[in-house]
């Protein structure tokens, strides 16, 4: 850290010595030199530089902590980004109650009350203005020099933990060991869970340890659920209102007003509490943190003086004997009262704790009693002035995205000094794309009072139809029947089957999904169409007997068609050849002709006594028979052949002729 001082942040803040570190941020004493003062800045880890969600989120917040001003509240004087964002914030130098603990003070349950009682005012305001803080645990409840309490960090964890920033071992942002059961939920989170953790936090600054703490992260979270916070009989009257604080559903636990009334009840149970031993946070001989790491511990600039009812003591009890002296800021007055009634601590203080001026006696003049009476009646007026409702003109964030909404009623909000609660509903939209605002409640432009309530209604994009059964539809038919419901027909394949018939739709599928339940409205539905049977192919039959084919074809869904041919080369009754050949494709349910030999072709070669010549060769041709060669006398008649007359010949043999003279 010591390689940042001297550095100058806006132009203005001039880092000088460091206070402390964190998971999140680094803490500086600096000097304001426009307005010459010591300011704390906080300087947020650079890794935060470059997420805009976080930016944009802690602008707003930072805008509106800002805006936060109560005596119990640490002030935000001024924010920016300077290679990285970073906070001016109020200079404290009481250090704060985490410090006081690890250096092994154990309060009273008096004590506790009065810092009970502190934060829950502040609490109350913030929670009021539409705040809720997150993290409320030791580190973030400081005290100043006069040992009045302030809340820090106001606005910072909510930023973070939109970032998903994370602590080192993965804890998200905002302690585990003080978090409401329901922020392990990732629900929406309001006052009463900071209201569970101070009752932890008061717990702790009693007895020193932290109830319903596991191993991890997990396990604390999950350990809280449904249990409530064992309370124990060391916090004395503070039991029963602790109790209530500590129970798991947040609609049993009191919220921050309630908490404090119950706190105040409760002191007359107690005796006057005795000064807080504040711990400070600086070394007095280095100037340096104290050693408390937590990022929100500040210094302070100069110690007490006895002029301010407090005294300065060195940490081992003595007194202050060399400037390496540590310092313990002792608060020698009562507690400041923060709620109606909390006088009892003061009057049981004595009155060296106020002054008490001496009464003077009033003059009987007319003319100041008509100028009392002008002012009495003035003041009247501006009461009711202020006593009007503060509002605005609520903005239009039609069509902005749920966050950006968001900013933007903060923004208003802040300006305004106003606090309204902004609900968000979810509705499907045609119109709308998802995450954005469909409608807001009140409409823009309509002036809405403090404390009223903004509702939007973000987009959760094109809502979801039930997908119809598309079986045995033809394409057409699927297309019509998904456009009644508005979805639309997407890509279309074929694929065989057995049973469906060619062209009528087998299954569909969408984004993946097959045959989904529901879809988006618009979506593309893809269907697969039956192609009808895949094709049989013809098995090489040559050679079998005409029954053996006709069931083998059978057997593939093939149909035979048996034709028989005579052949000189296949004996009859087998298989000679198919068509369509061996290996084609076939549909299935066709025929498939299947021939079948008749054995030889044969015939009788013709007698040809009594004949002439041409009545001879005419009987051959009329026998199947051709005639052959000649041979004798041309003018003969047939005397023999070869083959000879009464021979059986395959059908188409040549007949030889041999003529003899008449």
């Amino acid at each position: 850290m010591t390689e940042q001082l001297g550095r100058v942040l806006g132009g203005r803040y001039r880092l000088t010595a460091p206070i402390g570190t964190g998971a999140s941020a680094e803490v500086y004493l600096a000097d304001d030199v426009t307005l010459r003062r010591r300011v704390a800045v906080k300087v947020l880890h650079p890794g935060l530089a470059g997420d805009e969600a976080f930016l944009r989120r802690f602008r707003a917040e930072a805008r509106a902590a800002a805006a936060l001003s109560h005596p119990h509240i640490m002030a935000v004087y001024d924010w920016g980004e300077d290679d990285g964002p970073y906070l001016v914030l109020e200079f404290l130098g009481g250090g704060s109650l985490r410090a006081m603990l690890d250096q092994g003070t154990r309060l009273t349950p008096s004590q506790a009350l009065v810092v009970g009682l502190e934060t829950a005012k502040a609490l109350e305001f913030a929670h009021r203005k539409g705040f809720v803080h997150r993290d409320i645990k030791p580190a973030n409840l400081l005290f100043g020099d006069d040992g009045r309490l302030r809340i820090a960090d106001f606005g910072l964890a909510r930023a973070l933990s939109e970032a998903a920033w994370t602590e080192p071992g993965d804890t998200l942002v905002g302690t585990a060991r003080y978090a409401a059961p329901e922020q392990a939920s990732g629900g929406r989170i309001d006052g009463k869970a900071d209201v569970y953790a101070l009752g932890l936090v008061l717990i702790e600054a009693v007895t020193g340890s932290v109830p319903l703490v596991g191993e991890t992260t997990l396990a604390t979270l999950a350990g809280r659920v449904d249990v409530p916070v064992p309370v124990p009989e060391a916090m004395g009257p503070l039991v029963p209102v602790l109790q209530r604080a500590g129970r798991p559903d947040p609609a049993e636990r009191p919220d921050a007003g309630a908490l404090g009334k119950a706190l105040l009840a409760a002191a007359s149970q107690l005796d006057r509490p005795a000064p807080l031993p504040l711990a400070g946070a600086v070394d007095l001989a280095t100037g340096h943190g104290s050693g408390d790491v937590d990022p929100t511990l500040l210094p302070p600039s100069v110690p007490a003086s006895s002029d301010d009812d407090a005294t300065v003591v060195a940490a081992g009890g003595g007194q202050v004997g060399s400037e390496a002296a540590r310092t313990t800021v002792v608060r020698s007055g009562p507690p400041t009262a923060v709620f109606d009634g909390l006088e009892m601590f003061d009057r049981e203080a004595g009155s060296g704790d106020r002054a008490v001026a001496a009464p003077t006696r009033r003059r009987r003049r007319w003319p100041w009693l008509v100028l009392v009476l002008l002012l009495l009646v003035g003041a009247g007026a501006f009461a009711y002035v202020q006593a009007l409702p503060a509002s605005a003109l609520v903005p239009n964030v039609d069509n902005y995205t749920r966050a950006d909404a968001e900013d933007e009623l903060l923004r208003v909000q802040v300006e305004n000094d106003l606090s309204w609660e902004v609900v968000v509903d979810e509705s499907f939209s045609d119109a709308v794309a998802e995450g954005l605002v469909i409608s807001q409640t009140p409409t823009p432009g309509t002036v809405l009072e403090d404390g009223m309530t903004v509702t939007l209604v973000v987009s959760k994009g094109l809502p979801f139809v039930a997908v119809p059964d598309l079986s045995e539809h033809s394409v057409e038919e699927a297309e019509a029947t998904l456009a009644e419901v508005g979805l639309t027909l997407g890509d279309v394949s074929e694929a065989n089957d057995e049973k469906t018939e060619a062209g009528l739709v087998l299954d569909w599928s969408s984004g993946g999904e097959a045959r989904p339940a529901e879809v988006r409205k618009g979506s593309e539905v893809d269907v697969v169409v039956s192609a009808g049977p895949a094709p049989r192919t013809v098995p090489n039959l040559a050679g079998k007997t005409a029954e053996q084919a006709r069931a083998e074809l059978e057997r593939i869904g093939l149909r035979a068609e048996v034709v028989e041919r005579f052949s000189g080369s296949v004996d009859k009754g087998l298989v000679i050849s198919t068509d369509p050949g061996a290996g084609a494709g076939v549909a299935r349910g066709r025929s498939v002709t299947v021939v079948v030999s008749k054995g030889r072709d044969l015939v009788v070669v013709p007698d040809l006594k009594g004949r002439t010549f041409e009545e001879f060769k005419e009987a051959l041709e009329d026998a199947g028979l051709i005639p052959g060669d000649v041979a004798g006398n041309s003018r003969g008649d047939p005397a023999t052949s070869d083959p000879e007359p009464g021979d059986r010949v395959e059908r188409g043999t040549p007949v030889d002729i041999f003529l003899r003279r008449r």
